[in-house]
């Protein structure tokens, strides 16, 4: 009995749909920068004497590769990101594991959370004064007003994050004969790691936030002591706008990195596709469930 002919598989229709759908998504970004980059170039290029208050982007793109190439660029961003690394990991060794108590133990929340509550609106900055006073000019009073910054949206996010787990999930875990640490190991904390991920990622460009502004009045190092004495010096506003580009890129580049996080599958069941996007789909299985592209 002659077998039969095989049947070829149908080409992969869903991959070349969605690398051109990623290109697209990768390319919208980059024009609304070209397009802005255009706007503020042709508008100082009519404006005439104007471009003494704000430089041209060539200029910018100048003043960056002097400050690379009197190895100014790095001493300052290393300088930023290390009083940002400190402080942060500081105020995440501290805020989540209170919030997660305080989340935990109810009455202990309703005690603090007032306390919480009062000192959060302060902004970071109204601490430089006492940081200066307690720690004097340097690093330690930067990094101080960063540990502040973050600590409080951590501490909150985590406690309201322990607080809106479903009472029927403890209880399973209860019946299972968890204690306490392995409750919140097993339980607790895996149903929070989506909250966690949000508030990690707001908490750092709090940070980032913060560092700047208190560069320009703590420290004589870092991105927002460069702003400022560019300014003072010459009124060099080159200079200052290309820590502006450098402030924003970085804070981009630290933003792309939390959001890599929110993608890892430990934590992707914990947010919902947004309005309107469809997920890629690459085809059904055996079930009749859809089999989504990784």
């Amino acid at each position: 009995m002659a077998r039969p002919a095989p049947i070829d598989s149908p080409p992969p229709h869903g991959r070349p749909a969605r690398s051109s759908r990623s290109l697209v998504r990768a390319l919208v970004p980059l024009s609304g920068i070209a397009v802005l980059i255009l706007v503020w170039d042709v508008a100082l290029s009519l404006g005439g004497g104007r471009s003494q208050l704000l430089p041209r982007p060539f200029a910018v793109v100048r003043a960056i590769a002097e400050l690379a190439q009197k190895g100014f660029l790095l001493k300052h961003v290393v300088a930023s990101l290390f009083r940002v690394t400190w402080g942060y990991v500081a105020a995440v060794i501290v805020g989540i594991p209170l919030g997660v108590v305080l989340g935990w133990y109810r009455r202990g929340g309703m005690a603090i959370a007032p306390i919480l509550e009062i000192l959060r609106p302060i902004s970071p900055l109204a601490w430089i004064p006492v940081a200066i006073l307690w720690f004097g000019v340097g690093d330690v009073s930067a990094v101080f007003i960063i540990f502040l910054g973050s600590l409080f949206p951590l501490t909150l996010t985590a406690m309201n994050a322990v607080r809106g787990v479903e009472v029927v999930h403890v209880n399973a875990g209860r019946n299972f004969g968890l204690r306490a640490p392995e409750l919140l190991r097993r339980v607790i904390y895996p149903a929070i790691l989506p909250q966690l991920i949000v508030g990690l990622r707001l908490s750092l460009g709090i940070a980032w936030l913060v560092v700047v502004a208190a560069e320009m009045i703590a420290v004589s190092s870092g991105l927002g002591f460069l702003i400022i004495d560019a300014r003072n010096a010459g009124n060099r506003y080159d200079l200052v706008v290309a820590g502006m580009v450098l402030i924003g890129v970085i804070g981009i580049a630290l933003d792309a990195i939390m959001r890599s996080l929110e993608r890892s599958k430990a934590v992707a069941w914990g947010y919902t596709i947004l309005e309107g996007e469809q997920p890629d789909v690459a085809g059904v299985d055996a079930a009749g469930r859809a089999t989504v592209l990784p």
